[in-house]
């Protein structure tokens, strides 16, 4: 089982403060409850980039496709499935010298492509980025650390962002010498699930980040803003 890491944060109270869209005249409290969830990465998804510049068209495509199935072609050998593989189409501009006070001169082509790949297994993100160093991929353009199991964890913060908002009122009531009502109002926001990414680098950049992928930590959060009736 992953190890995980659920607490609630703290959080500001609003009490008899109106938090909807159409006022409320009766005697109430309103309580916002957060969670979080810190959840291990077991799956990643990187993108890498082939850029090459020739002196004719034809050569820059050549060479850039080259590169792509070659590297296609070992992530296969690898045990990467094909649906885990995506490539973008050939991206190819002409290159200019500009000299002063005379024409553009064509000097060349720029050539390029993307692959994005799935890796399912986190302890194979190092070997398929070996691939691409190995493949002639000249350049990391991000790689995002996941979880397989994101639902999973999202309930467990928004749990915690429940009993969350449940224990600020409850402690507010008492606090006061006042009783807790029914529920008037819930209001759910969701928080996104922020992903660990790594920056763009260059392929041997890459290859120094490889401590940090098993020590990194995504931290899943959810809120949930809750509006009581208060009792005489």
């Amino acid at each position: 089982m992953k190890k995980m890491a659920l607490f609630a944060v703290c959080s500001s109270l609003l009490v008899g403060v109106n938090t909807s869209a159409f006022a409320v005249d009766f005697p109430h409290l309103t309580t916002t409850g957060y969670g979080e969830v810190i959840a291990k990465p077991d799956m990643a998804t990187f993108s890498v980039s082939v850029v090459e510049s020739t002196m004719t068209a034809e050569q820059a495509k050549s060479k850039v496709d080259e590169v792509v199935e070659r590297f296609i072609s070992s992530l296969a050998q690898a045990g990467v499935t094909e649906d885990s593989i995506s490539s973008s189409n050939l991206y190819l501009t002409p290159q200019y010298h500009y000299p002063k006070d005379e024409k553009p001169e064509l000097v060349g082509y720029r050539a390029s492509r993307n692959v994005n790949v799935t890796v399912n297994d986190l302890s194979k993100l190092n070997q398929y980025l070996e691939v691409a160093l190995v493949d002639g991929i000249n350049q990391v353009d991000n790689i995002e650390l996941k979880v397989s199991n994101e639902s999973e964890y999202q309930e467990q913060a928004r749990q915690a962002a429940i009993k969350d908002a449940k224990q600020k009122a409850e402690s507010l009531v008492k606090g006061f010498d006042k009783e807790l009502g029914d529920i008037w109002q819930i209001r759910y926001n969701n928080s996104n699930t922020q992903p660990v990414l790594m920056k763009t680098m260059q392929m041997d950049s890459a290859r120094m980040e490889k401590s940090s992928y098993q020590d990194s930590a995504i931290t899943i959060r959810d809120r949930v803003d809750v509006l009581y009736k208060l009792d005489d």
